[in-house]
């Protein structure tokens, strides 16, 4: 089992990363701010337009450490990668059933089951910690409409009707997030999903989680030897990390959306950490996103019993026990991909 270690995430928009023996140099201003060494990284994600020192980004790729860089929006730019030790087999077998769309749709409905199924209980652990705070009838209402598209999900064979069913439960879902949202009323409300760019306070904390565990997920794919850019729901585009985009969606309700629940119910993200720019963008303060990436570190740390496995590990592994059953699956050793279903 891959060990949980720690994550790098450099924030300063004009630092540099340099490699000096066997750390890595946090640099502002040509004064050094910090050094960590690589042995205790699993990845570094920067949000420095300053960039690395070539040296480093070798180094990285040869440990098999994740480094990416953000814009300091969070927008993902770009993922250093070394010399490629994939599975080629096992690459050649992904790569012949994503040419299919019978394989493809068997695969893909199974990410979105889990996503639906997750949905609607997230939604049910509010109705059940807080039945007096929220409106139990429409919260009701709208699993029960969402748990209606599970069964057609689970026997669909065909692509096209599966993005249906999914942006019909996904539309339920968002119909009642903003009921999920406790305190803070005044400043975090969310009408509707958006993004490119965000509008609210809400999505914009959605799309800045979302970027984070698209990041996880696509270093857990090559941990295990996939290629995280093609995928079976999301189909083939350049620069997109289509297989990533796959392995997230079930995770979206129970590791990016309830985390956003959780900061904004218990006052850790405010309206001062948030900015809105001229075309009426809203982003993330430096501020903002400093308590929203060490919130992020805290909850991978956090405890579960995975459904599947029966066994308990830290949600910052989920990612790579998805990646490894979905492998496992590619490979013909699993009969199907089984979904991470969160109850």
């Amino acid at each position: 089992m891959r060990k949980l270690l720690n994550t790098l995430y450099v924030t300063s928009e004009n630092g540099y990363l340099s490699l000096e023996n066997d750390n890595v140099v946090v640099w502002q201003d040509e004064e050094k701010k910090g050094q960590f060494p690589l042995l205790m990284l699993e990845g570094i994600v920067s949000f420095s337009y300053k960039g690395a020192s070539p040296a480093l980004m070798g180094e990285c790729a040869k440990r098999g450490i994740s480094l990416c860089f953000m814009t300091r929006h969070g927008r993902f730019l770009a993922r250093v990668c070394g010399e490629e030790r994939g599975n080629v087999l096992l690459r050649k077998q992904q790569y012949r059933l994503s040419d299919s769309p019978e394989h493809s749709c068997a695969i893909a409905r199974n990410f979105i089951y889990g996503k639906v199924y997750n949905s609607r209980w997230s939604i049910e652990r509010t109705v059940r910690d807080h039945a007096l705070r929220v409106s139990v009838d429409e919260l009701k209402n709208a699993s029960r409409h969402i748990a209606e598209q599970l069964e057609p999900i689970a026997v669909c064979d065909d692509l096209d009707r599966l993005r249906g069913l999914e942006g019909v439960a996904s539309a339920q879902y968002f119909s009642v997030f903003d009921h999920l949202i406790l305190n803070q009323k005044d400043n975090f409300r969310l009408e509707d999903r958006n993004r490119r760019p965000p509008t609210d306070l809400v999505n914009a904390a959605l799309s800045f989680i979302y970027v984070l565990l698209a990041h996880d997920c696509a270093a857990a794919l090559e941990s295990v030897g996939l290629d995280p850019y093609v995928g079976f729901m999301h189909r083939d585009r350049p620069g997109r990390e289509s297989l990533a985009l796959d392995l997230m969606e079930e995770l979206r309700p129970v590791c990016a959306d309830r985390l956003v629940l959780t900061l904004i119910n218990t006052k850790e993200l405010q309206g001062k950490h948030f900015q809105k720019q001229a075309g009426g963008a809203v982003r993330l303060t430096d501020e903002g996103r400093k308590s929203v990436l060490a919130a992020w570190q805290t909850k991978k740390k956090e405890e579960i019993t995975h459904p599947y496995l029966k066994e308990k590990i830290a949600w910052g592994l989920v990612p790579y026990v998805q990646a490894l059953l979905l492998a496992r699956h590619i490979r013909g050793d699993l009969d199907g991909y089984p979904p991470f279903l969160w109850k």
